[in-house]
């Protein structure tokens, strides 16, 4: 059910009109609504002046024109009767002596209201002052039309009263492009989903310019923004339309059209309007910001003329399976960098604090650990010091297999650090017997001892040779607590606390291709192929790890998944296992995925006061778990109802 979750399904129509005839052009667009109606659309957009065309020109004085205009509204508002669909589209409408360029909103058989172009272009190409006046000179607030009552004007926003998240407001065209955009005061007084029937012109650059403008404009509205521009069947004369369609939510492009079709086109994306009521929740600048303008409410319900919540109806949205990591292998490369940059120039402004040009970090030959070098060595090269003053200290134990350790060893060498190798068997078994507690005994005193002692070897250490220690866990173990508290979870600057663990092995990847060559190369790959593991237990052939951390907790990129809609977009659990379900339905079964959140629910509440306690750390993304920043969550706050509202 798409609406449960807030999801309102939007296409955008390019119609293969004919210009000056509106009756060719309503049988073209109720063609049109009849498909996407049995697609489940609940809002569909279509260009600027669509029922006539918007190239008509002198035209538009032809009483004509204009008496077909409104005949072929009146029957396209009659055929929306019992349709699963409303319509927005463009129409001449002529009031008080005055023509206006308006969008028309149609449900149900009824004219929901008018919204009248405010900002009419009068340069190069345009001429619109010459036929139409701007809406701010409309003096009437309602209009009769086929014996209906129609709400007009610029200072209307249509609710969708059984989908309370479905505010939507109307500009056209130009108002997109003015310095004062209609929709930001429409956004401020409550509107999720911005329409905009338009007729933008093609010229060079001006598409990518205009993809541009509508994804910034739904970012700084925090809204859903879905643009119809008009087609290539619209006059030639001078200029030629490309019918370029694109829905945009929040900054992110969902769909775009394939421009310059001379056949009728469209292009559909299911917008989160539940997502975007949650931005604005946690956005202090859209909290204190008010509307300059009194909107008037118009009603109207979605689910009595849209019945779209089949529960087989797949998601047409990008869901991506990592959350974290950029799909495009450009992006990605740009994206390391740029994460790289970040925790280098973190780590190098903290040596510049404490005066020193020594650092500590325990190596295990594990991802973690392998970029808290590489990153060490970065920061290093920035304040021009001898990478001699990364002590990489390996401290095998009683599960550490020998590829871990050969990497541990090696990695820093070929990087210029200083090595130490302190073995923690003897004195974990001694703290065992002082504790009174039998090695042959695997629980979790036997690997916790492990990490604490690793800890008060780096510690002290680094107290001996004048250093600070650089701690190596990243942003999924402090989210789930996999960390002995005391033991790996302390350090005293924490460089990779940002970096979620399905980012960590692009990073390392990136510095394998990008920042190191040959045999250090080689090892960075071998890093990333080797199983996730603390190896606190003991070898199971002698050689290799008894223990893979994801088949203990799960796999990373669910848990990266879940937290990334748990904190960055607050969703609730039965939504986060739907997406879960279609981002991960061919590789993990519907029990699988709802067993894996509710261990990420359990670990991410028990485990809170770890992160209340958290060192620092450089953020860099959108999601973090400072105590200090982003999150602020009591450490015995009970996970009950979330568990409920998942089961």
């Amino acid at each position: 059910m798409l609406s449960k979750y807030g999801y309102i399904r939007v296409a955008c129509v390019v119609p293969a009109l004919k210009v000056a005839d509106p009756g060719f052009n309503l049988t073209v667009i109720e063609k049109a609504v009849r498909d996407l109606s049995s697609q489940g659309v609940s809002l569909a957009v279509f260009p600027e002046l669509c029922i006539t065309g918007y190239s008509c020109a002198d035209l538009f004085y032809q009483e004509t024109l204009l008496r077909g205009a409104m005949e072929a509204l009146v029957e396209l508002t009659d055929f929306t009767n019992g349709l699963n669909t409303t319509l927005v589209l463009g129409v001449p409408v002529l009031i008080d002596g005055r023509l206006y360029n308006c969008a028309a909103l149609l449900n149900g058989g009824k004219i929901l209201g008018m919204v009248p172009k405010t900002f009419l272009p009068n340069t190069n190409e345009y001429y619109e002052h010459r036929w139409f006046a701007s809406g701010r000179h409309l003096s009437r607030k309602e209009i009769i039309l086929s014996e209906q009552i129609v709400p007009v004007g610029t200072d209307l926003l249509f609710y969708a009263a059984d989908l309370p998240e479905c505010v939507i407001g109307v500009e056209i065209c130009e108002d997109l492009w003015s310095v004062k955009p209609p929709s930001a005061d429409q956004a401020l007084a409550g509107a999720t989903i911005i329409v905009n029937p338009s007729a933008s012109n093609e010229l060079l650059g001006k598409a990518s310019y205009r993809k541009g403008l509508v994804k910034q404009q739904s970012a700084r509205c925090m809204a859903a923004y879905a643009y119809s521009s008009a087609g290539p069947c619209e006059s030639s004369t001078d200029v030629v339309f490309s019918g370029h369609a694109l829905v945009a939510e929040n900054g992110e492009l969902l769909a775009e059209s394939e421009r310059f079709n001379f056949s009728t086109s469209n292009i559909i994306a299911d917008v989160d309007a539940k997502r975007l009521v949650h931005e604005r929740l946690r956005n202090s600048s859209f909290l204190f910001e008010t509307s300059s303008i009194i909107f008037r409410r118009i009603n109207f319900s979605v689910g009595k003329y849209c019945p779209h919540d089949s529960g087989s109806m797949k998601l047409l949205r990008p869901i991506k399976p990592l959350q974290f990591v950029p799909a495009n292998t450009e992006d990605r490369s740009d994206a390391c960098k740029e994460i790289f940059s970040i925790q280098s120039q973190g780590l190098a402004k903290r040596l510049l604090h404490l005066g020193t040009s020594r650092v500590v970090i325990g190596v295990s030959g594990g991802l973690d650990s392998t970029l808290a070098v590489l990153v060490a060595a970065r920061a290093f090269d920035i304040l021009g010091l001898d990478r001699e003053g990364i002590f990489c200290v390996t401290m095998p134990g009683f599960g550490t297999s020998q590829r871990t350790r050969n990497n541990a060893e090696k990695l820093p060498l070929l990087v210029g650090a200083t090595v130490k190798t302190i073995p923690i068997s003897n004195a974990v078994s001694q703290h065992f017997s002082d504790i009174e507690h039998s090695n042959d005994v695997i629980d979790i005193v036997y690997e916790n001892s492990q990490a604490r002692e690793r800890t008060q070897i780096l510690m002290d250490f680094a107290n001996k040779v004048g250093a600070f220690v650089v701690g190596t866990g990243d942003l999924s173990e402090s989210a789930l607590g996999w960390c002995t508290y005391n033991g790996d979870h302390m350090s005293m600057y924490h460089v990779n606390i940002g970096v979620p663990k399905t980012l960590v092995r692009y990073l390392i990847e990136w510095c394998a291709d990008e920042v190191f060559d040959g045999e250090a190369s080689n090892i960075l790959r071998d890093i990333c192929a080797t199983p996730i593991t603390p190896e606190l237990l003991p070898l199971s052939d002698g050689k290799n790890s008894s223990q893979e951390t994801e088949s203990i907790i799960g796999p990373y990129e669910l848990h990266d998944f879940f937290l990334w809609y748990v904190v960055r977009c607050q969703f609730e659990p039965d939504k986060i296992l739907f997406l879960a379900q279609q981002a991960f339905g061919q590789k993990y079964t519907s029990t699988e995925l709802k067993s894996w959140l509710r261990v990420f629910y359990e670990r991410f509440f028990s485990q809170q006061f770890k992160r209340s306690c958290m060192p620092d750390g450089p953020k860099v993304g959108s999601v973090a778990l400072s105590p200090r920043g982003d999150w602020r969550m009591p450490s015995d706050a009970s996970v009950a109802m979330w568990l409920k509202a998942l089961d």
